[in-house]
């Protein structure tokens, strides 16, 4: 009995001293990590903008990002630098970069940034826009991971539409886009140097002849025809007019084709008559006139001479109408004048032309010189027939 109580008391005192123990080691440990938190710093840390308090031991700036598992790479935004010691209060900014992917001109470029919008983007990277250049997305969008940012810069272009020229700027890739861009409609007929699908490059002429094709409706005049009729009645030599002769009017139509408004090309496409000419009858004389000149007693032959005759109208190249000596041939077609050079023949001499009749010497004319003379008649087909021809004239007293 004694002896089962000495073990029971040695027992329990065993038990009261590792109580103690456990207690003075549990006091000590709680002391230690009061010390241990005690001696920690406070930092704000500010990650990708969002605010936290943090408690640390961290030396640097980069063993913090460490603690808190950031693995900083070098596009990130850090402030102040991983360097900077820890100090109480010490604020601590981090903003994690975005890759992006940057396309200039076609060129491909991959990086990673911290810029918030386009435009930050293209600041940091010194590429200047200018007034025609294009961006996609728009300079003020928000940058987000994976972003593709496309720049096309503009180059100068030499536009000729229709013949009228002037500079225009521009980010196409061929001609049919810098024309869809441009507003730029091309008709049917229209043609573009260089074609449609064709690349087009900084200083490139584009050249637009704009065709039309338009119909043309011509009024002219129809000459009538001089018809002759024997008139055994009329003194040979002589003429008369039975009928006078009217002008036809013809209507022309021609497809022609303009180039930036001038014409190039007409093509006749039909004919259609719209007044018919009305021929001109003209009798002319088969009588032998009786008695001939040479046995006419008040018909005294004074002179012969042979000269070099043409024959005019009243309505040929530079000519009046009206003789040098006031005859008006258009009011009277039937006249019978002749042109001389007053030297040889002077004006107002009656003569007698072979194959012409009796005239009167009343008119000039540039090129009747010396011997030579000119016979008017009333009409061209006549002049035309009679030519040019050596006769004898005879000049009467």
């Amino acid at each position: 009995m004694i002896t089962y109580v000495k073990k029971l008391l040695q027992s329990t005192s065993k038990k009261k001293i590792a109580l103690a123990t456990g207690g003075f080691l549990v006091l000590s440990g709680m002391t230690g990590y009061a010390s241990y938190e005690w001696t920690k710093e406070t930092v704000t840390l500010y990650t990708n903008g969002k605010e936290q308090k943090v408690r640390t031991h961290a030396n640097t700036v980069a063993e913090l990002l460490k603690e808190q598992n950031i693995k900083l790479k070098e596009e990130d935004f850090i402030s102040p630098s991983p360097q900077t010691k820890i100090v109480n209060h010490l604020t601590v900014k981090w903003e994690a970069s975005k890759p992006i992917v940057l396309i200039v001109d076609g060129v491909e470029k991959k990086l990673r940034t911290t810029a918030k919008t386009v435009k930050d983007v293209l600041h940091i990277q010194q590429i200047e826009l200018r007034e025609h250049d294009q961006v996609s997305p728009n300079v003020d969008e928000v940058v987000k991971e994976n972003m593709k940012i496309v720049i096309s810069k503009a180059f100068p272009i030499t536009l000729n539409d229709g013949g009228k020229q002037q500079q225009v700027w521009s980010t196409s890739t061929t001609v049919a886009d810098f024309l869809a861009k441009q507003h730029i409609t091309l008709r049917e007929l229209d043609r573009v140097q260089p074609t449609l699908n064709e690349k087009i490059q900084p200083n490139t002429k584009i050249n637009i002849v704009r065709v039309e094709k338009v119909t043309d409706v011509v009024e002219e005049p129809v000459n009538f025809v001089v018809v002759q009729k024997k008139d055994a009645q009329l003194e040979k030599g002589k003429q008369k007019v039975i009928s006078e002769g009217e002008k036809g009017i013809v209507a022309k139509q021609y497809e022609v084709i303009l180039e930036n408004g001038k014409e190039v090309s007409r093509k006749l496409i039909k004919t259609e008559t719209i007044k018919p000419s009305k021929n001109r009858i003209v009798a002319v004389g088969t009588k032998v006139a009786q008695p001939t000149l040479a046995s006419r007693g008040s018909d005294e032959v004074a002179q012969e001479l042979y000269v070099i005759a043409t024959a005019y109208t009243a309505y040929c190249g530079g000519c009046s109408g009206t003789t040098a000596t006031g005859v008006n041939l258009r009011a009277n077609p039937n006249a019978k004048v002749i042109a001389v050079d007053p030297r040889v023949i002077p004006l107002g001499t009656r003569v007698y032309v072979e194959g012409y009749g009796y005239a009167v010497a009343a008119d000039t004319g540039a090129n009747v010189k010396g011997y030579k003379i000119d016979v008017f008649f009333p009409d061209k087909s006549t002049a035309y027939r009679w030519g040019k021809k050596r006769v004898k004239i005879k000049i009467i007293k």
